[in-house]
């Protein structure tokens, strides 16, 4: 995945900044962003914070064949694995151009400077020797990888223990930790890269740049120094021509940042020297602390404590007086608990309704019950009604028969009326 281009009103913008000698996140020219180093559990693991920009650095040893041309010197070899985590710029398992760049740039540093010295990682003379690894990755980019990177593979270095070994003829012991203490590597200078990104064709100059200030710089230049203001390596790159005066201007400012990196660095190591002494925490240990939340922490926020006791005795004495409050838990209906002042709302209505419909019910039944009643006394006493009390028959009522009109309806439903009437009577 190639990375975005800026736009021209980005590229505008950030150039006529430059001109006016300011820079986006507030720094002057010869600033450098906030530096952090902090290591890991093992020893030889180191993490360095640039601004923005994270780098990991690992170092590990293994016993190997020396080379043939130097059968009397250990190995060194490093390896920077840009991952896409850091930027969506950088492609899984492809050595892109900057990859190649960082590597040799940082072999130049540390390995052709001779910071290390070899010769005391050889174990047996053309045969064992020891091979020192320095892995570094890259978590998040914001620009100036080098300047990390170096940073990291030094402390790293510095940071590292190999195990003791033990030689009886031909064999060769690896000691434990728990057996031998380890021992750290011979490292006589650090060298420290530092870049200066030019704009406009050398007319200005930034030290330290971020990655938007990267993207429109014309050239680059990284100088590896050491404390002792001895030069490395130096390399240019972007193809614009530097005067002598600007290569010394650079070198004067390098010196300085160089050495104040270098004393950052030697605190850092004593530091974790003495916390691990104390058997306190360290490491990955030191930023994880159990049984707290981290994630919803919030900053402390400054506040006048004068006269506190008196603003609260006179908001006290302005302020209302509270409600009463009942003490014991109100059921108002069943299966429903409230706790403080009964609230009402709702219910009452609820019980009225109810009341209302259960007063209409009794009245209507009163009312059918006096008409059933009126019906009767107007059919009178020789009326015959009879209902049963067998549970296997449905109930039936007879109407009695109005003595005019069952003349003029004919004897047979007369007759019809009295045979039933005595069939009921028999049963």
């Amino acid at each position: 995945m190639k990375d975005t281009p800026l736009s021209n009103c980005e590229r505008d913008f950030l150039l006529r900044a430059i001109e006016e000698k300011k820079r986006l996140d507030g720094r002057q020219t010869y600033d450098y962003r906030r530096i952090k180093i902090t290591f890991g559990t093992d020893y030889g693991c180191c993490f360095v914070d640039l601004g923005k920009t994270r780098v990991m650095a690992q170092v590990s040893c293994e016993l190997v064949a020396p080379k043939e041309n130097r059968p009397n010197e250990g190995i060194m070899f490093f390896n920077i694995e840009l991952s896409p985590m850091a930027s969506p710029a950088f492609e899984q398992g492809r050595q892109s151009e900057l990859s190649v760049k960082l590597n040799r740039q940082l072999e130049r540093c540390l390995r052709n400077s001779k910071c290390i010295d070899t010769e005391s990682l050889c174990v047996v003379s053309g045969k064992t020797v020891w091979q020192i690894r320095v892995d570094i990755h890259m978590l998040n980019n914001d620009g100036n990888l080098m300047d990390a990177s170096s940073i990291a593979a030094i402390t790293a270095l510095c940071h590292f223990r190999r195990p003791d070994v033990g030689i009886q003829g031909e064999e060769v012991t690896v000691y434990s930790p728990e057996e031998r203490d380890p021992i750290p590597l011979s490292i006589y200078h650090m060298p420290i890269s530092v870049s200066f990104s030019f704009f406009q064709q050398g007319t200005y100059l930034l030290v330290d740049p971020c990655e938007r200030e990267e993207r429109v710089m014309d050239g680059l230049l990284m100088i590896a120094m050491n404390k002792h203001r001895e030069i490395c390596s130096i390399q240019s790159s972007g193809g614009i021509m530097l005067l002598k005066e600007q290569v010394m201007r650079c070198s004067k400012i390098a010196s300085v940042k160089v050495s104040e990196i270098t004393e950052l660095i030697s605190k850092a190591l004593l530091n974790d020297k003495a916390a691990r002494k104390a058997g306190g925490r360290c490491g990955f240990a030191e930023s994880m602390p159990q049984e707290r939340i981290t994630a919803l922490k919030t900053e402390e926020t400054p506040m006048e404590m004068k006269d506190v006791t008196e603003r609260a005795n006179d908001i006290i004495q302005k302020a209302e007086a509270p409600p009463p409050a009942v003490s014991s838990p109100v059921v108002p209906v069943p299966g429903v608990g409230q706790v403080g002042q009964q609230n009402t709302w709702g219910l009452e209505e609820e019980d009225e309704e109810d009341e209302e419909e259960d007063g209409e019910e009794q009245k209507e039944t009163v009312a059918k019950m006096e008409e059933d009643q009126h019906e009767m006394e107007d059919r009178g006493a020789g009326d015959v009604v009879e209902i049963s009390d067998s549970e296997e028959e449905e109930v039936v009522i007879l109407h009695p028969e109005i003595p005019g009109k069952a003349e003029n309806t004919g004897s047979g439903s007369h007759q019809q009326g009295a045979a039933t009437s005595q069939k009921r009577q028999k049963k």
